[in-house]
């Protein structure tokens, strides 16, 4: 949804709606924000809730049927309402059951107050007037719509968007997108071609695991560019009885890697990080961008991969009777005509050629949850948190860090999962002081929440007593990350 300031007239026969708060996004950032509107708002009052897709779920409907949660389910979720799955805590949700938690928990949030949803429905603009906030939107059919809401909620993230098959020179080839093409389908199911992946992120690793232990024997080869790793699901989750004794809390994670991290010394922490939390499928592995795999899955991933390949495709040609692969290094690789070509690159980079729009307005009613203005580690955790500060009206009044965080995933992917830590704990330190307590005792969200009641509270109890003596520190790193970077990182002007 792209949501810009603009002051244009709107047509003559839209409609008009009025509510308190109008959310811009029905994903888990915009449920989580309307999850604590309802907390704020009485009975009476409305929300209006505006999605171009047409239910509820954001990236969640677009992506690759295959996809499954990464982390355990319980913890996804809009503030603490509770999965009704019946599974155990360590299961990782399909996407099917995912979609159905999230029409769950707005069914749960119709019970507080009146929402009203707008499926199908884009926003063209809005403008901040005299305290009011008049919002211009247009449905898939053409109708068009004024809301005039007391405060916008732009829940918008990084608006995801399917991945297309690759454009490549070869028409010997076959190029597909896990988003259109589901790799259990008839058609995969039936080619014993070789399949080559394209990327080394999440989606390249769901679809590899998919590949391998559906297709056994099956010739899966992976493209992965500089390696990701990715936080060690084993090392922070913790099975069963194991949950009162083992296993990392991500407070105590994200203490930990600040404390190291000054804003310069990026490539020492992940010599740290990497072997100590870190788990990874390919020979070198450069990227970290907080996702999370499990010890089987890496295993059972490296044990099936054919060949992996650490270069970045530029291009499938066809040439003296064979096919190649061609890479930014200037090698070739020959594959067998036939072959499938997976596009699993980066989904989140497309962000970074969207406007730059400050978390807050000017006049203070638009709060904007997207990551050219990223104040936590997660949009979900901003959905939640910066939410609670618009409804107390302490938005304004609280310094918070902002970062271009896609302009420093740009310009030095290394610092980037560092930096967003470090951004994290300011931010949260701050947050602590301005709200109320039961703010933090009642985000689901809380990757602690994994953890047995008396370590969730001892964890609690150390962040809240220490807190504010390691600011000084995420101060000077994140203003240094600014300067060595040319970076937006920094309170509001």
């Amino acid at each position: 949804m792209s949501v810009v300031s603009s002051s244009a007239s709107t047509p003559r026969e839209a409609r008009t709606e009025h509510c308190e708060v109008c959310i811009v996004g029905a994903g888990l950032t915009g449920l989580n924000a309307l999850f604590v509107a309802s907390r704020y708002l009485s009975r009476g009052e409305r929300v209006i809730l505006v999605d171009r897709r047409e239910r509820v779920g954001g990236m969640w409907i677009d992506t690759y049927p295959y996809v499954r949660l990464h982390q355990p389910h319980p913890m996804f979720t809009a503030g603490n309402i509770g999965w009704t799955l019946g599974q155990d805590p360590s299961y990782l949700a399909t996407k099917t059951e995912v979609l159905d938690h999230f029409q769950y928990c707005l069914d749960v949030i119709r019970q507080r107050i009146r929402v009203e949803e707008f499926f199908g429905w884009e926003v063209e603009s809005h403008d901040e007037i005299d305290g009011t906030v008049r919002i211009d939107c247009h449905s898939s059919g053409g109708q068009r719509m004024v809301i005039e809401a007391d405060q916008l909620i732009n829940a918008i993230g990084f608006q995801v968007k399917p991945n297309e098959p690759l454009e490549v020179s070869s028409h010997r080839i076959l190029s597909v997108s896990p988003d259109f093409c589901d790799m259990r389908s008839d058609e995969m199911r039936s080619s014993g071609a070789p399949v080559w992946i394209i990327g080394g992120g999440k989606t390249a690793m769901d679809t590899a695991h998919t590949l391998i232990t559906e297709y056994p024997g099956r010739e899966v080869n992976l493209v992965a560019g500089s390696g990701t790793y990715f936080i060690n699901r084993d090392r922070f989750f913790p099975t069963g009885v194991r949950r009162w004794w083992q296993g990392k809390s991500f407070t105590a994670l994200a203490t930990e890697v600040t404390r190291r991290f000054d804003g310069t010394n990026e490539s020492a922490v992940a010599d740290w990080f990497r072997p100590t939390y870190g788990t990874w499928v390919t020979p070198q592995a450069g990227n970290f961008l907080l996702g999370v795999l499990s010890n089987s899955e890496n295993n059972a991933i490296a044990a099936g991969l054919n060949d992996v390949i650490m270069d970045h495709l530029v291009d499938v040609v066809d040439r003296n009777g064979a096919t190649d692969l061609v890479f930014r290094s200037g090698s070739t690789k020959a594959i067998e005509p036939g072959s499938w070509i997976v596009n699993c690159t980066g989904y989140f980079t497309k962000a970074v050629d969207r406007p730059y729009v400050p978390y807050v307005s000017r006049g203070g009613s638009v709060l904007s949850i997207e990551p050219r203005s990223m104040t936590l580690q997660l949009m979900s955790f901003m959905g939640y948190f910066m939410t609670h500060l618009l409804m107390l009206d302490k938005i304004r009044g609280v310094p918070l860090y902002e970062l271009d965080a896609m302009d420093l995933r740009h310009k030095s992917n290394a610092a980037f999962a560092y930096t967003v830590f470090s951004l994290a704990q300011y931010n949260l330190s701050l947050i602590l002081d301005a709200v109320p307590l039961k703010v933090f005792s009642d985000c689901g969200l809380d990757f602690n929440r994994w953890f047995p009641a008396p370590r969730q509270l001892a964890g609690t109890a150390q962040f809240a007593l220490t807190h504010r003596r390691g600011r000084e520190h995420l101060r000077h790193t994140l203003d240094t990350v600014r300067d060595r970077f040319d970076v937006r990182c920094g309170p509001l002007v």
